[in-house]
């Protein structure tokens, strides 16, 4: 019996159920068997061999704990980025680290800040941990640091910076990035989020290791799960200044990675020649497509991560809608861009040969007159 003032189950405290949830992009295409999945920035690489065999030796231990310290792949990373492993904490992929990042620093009442085009988990742990997001517009699909400046106020706690920003593919320069923490309070957070740092090669770029190391307000989050080609294990880490690592640990779970993760991510950051070959092939194809999409006469926003951002000519019929379903009939798998604002565009990632060869191809006959079938078959 209820009365009320009472309901007859558990009732999520205020703002869980507003929240969106996470939708990953699609894995299969449609009617084919054969499909090229381009919709979550995949490496088509794969992961290293060494970091295969890593995780079939840790995988014959499966009744063993983890190392609850990480502290193998901690020394990892620190020899490979010459940081202080102290200073670095790992997690469940770098979500996990945005998650507890917000949950340390965000009570109620709090703000973040991040940019209209940011990734979609800045609103989700913001609103998780009881905070109110201010999304800021963006100049040309990238971050402007004056409006991001403007927006703080005494309730700021943290800013967001995707460098480089997904789905965009755009980029802030060390000297931009410098001049927005130099214009934040002290006591206000700069998350710099440098998933695709990697794939990175221009000389103005900084993924934030030296900012790390002159402040006591920024922390950096990196991914084994794109370059490195460990998506399906979720591992990330961070680098900041050991007061929020200390901080972190404190509310991190005590396993919060399995130990086939840490013994491939550990193989995974030691074997640089493969990465190199990752990055090698990313920027040989990145020009290639954006070119030929150009020709297509598509907009191409330029991009310096491993997936391009293809917005659709306006009123043209042509439209980002029609050409999903175009693709998805040839079995290729691309990103859906309305959760992030951007309804008439597709987010591609760079694939293999074939895959990047089959999506051009396929979008020049859509441009040609076959996506009204497609919209209308």
């Amino acid at each position: 019996m209820t009365d009320g003032n009472t309901v007859n189950r558990p009732v999520a405290r205020p703002g869980v159920m507003a929240i969106a949830p996470y939708v990953p992009g699609k894995s299969k295409g449609s009617r084919v068997r054969t499909y090229h999945k381009l919709s979550s920035n995949e490496t088509p690489l794969g992961p290293s061999p060494k970091a295969v065999e890593a995780y079939k030796t840790a995988a014959s231990h499966l009744e063993l704990y983890p190392d609850g310290s990480t502290a193998e792949l901690r020394e990892a990373i620190a020899g490979a980025m010459g940081i202080n492993p102290a200073q670095i904490i790992c997690g469940n992929g770098s979500d996990d680290l945005l998650g507890m990042i917000t949950h340390a620093y965000i009570g109620e009442g709090d703000e973040t800040i991040f940019t209209e085009h940011g990734f979609l988990m800045y609103r989700i742990v913001t609103l998780a941990a009881g905070g109110t997001p201010v999304v800021i517009p963006e100049t040309d699909k990238k971050a402007d640091v004056d409006a991001i400046l403007a927006a703080v106020t005494p309730r700021t706690k943290i800013v967001f910076l995707a460098n480089p920003n997904n789905p965009t593919g755009t980029y802030l320069p060390q000297s931009e990035v410098r001049r927005l923490h130099a214009g934040l309070p002290k006591n206000v957070v700069l998350v710099l989020d440098a998933a695709y740092a990697e794939y990175v090669r221009r000389n103005d770029y900084e993924a934030g290791i030296e900012l790390v190391g002159q402040s006591e307000n920024v922390i950096m989050t990196r991914t084994f799960s794109k370059v490195h080609g460990l998506a399906a294990l979720r591992v990330g880490w961070a680098y900041g200044p050991e007061h929020m690592i200390d901080a972190l640990n404190r509310i991190r779970g005590p396993f919060n990675i399995n130990a086939p993760g840490l013994a491939a991510a550990t193989a995974a950051i030691k074997d640089r020649a493969f990465l190199e070959a990752a990055v090698d092939h990313n920027a040989k194809w990145l020009p290639w497509l954006t070119e030929a999409f150009t020709e297509l006469g598509i907009e191409v926003t330029p991009s310096v991560g491993n997936f391009l951002l293809l917005n659709f000519p306006e009123g043209s019929g042509l439209t980002a809608e029609a050409a999903d379903l175009f693709l998805l009939e040839e079995g290729i798998v691309l990103r859906r861009l309305e959760p992030y604002n951007l309804p008439n565009a597709l987010r591609m990632s760079i694939g293999s040969e074939e895959a990047n060869r089959a999506t051009v191809d396929a979008l020049a006959r859509f441009m040609k007159g076959g996506g009204e079938q497609a919209a209308h078959g």
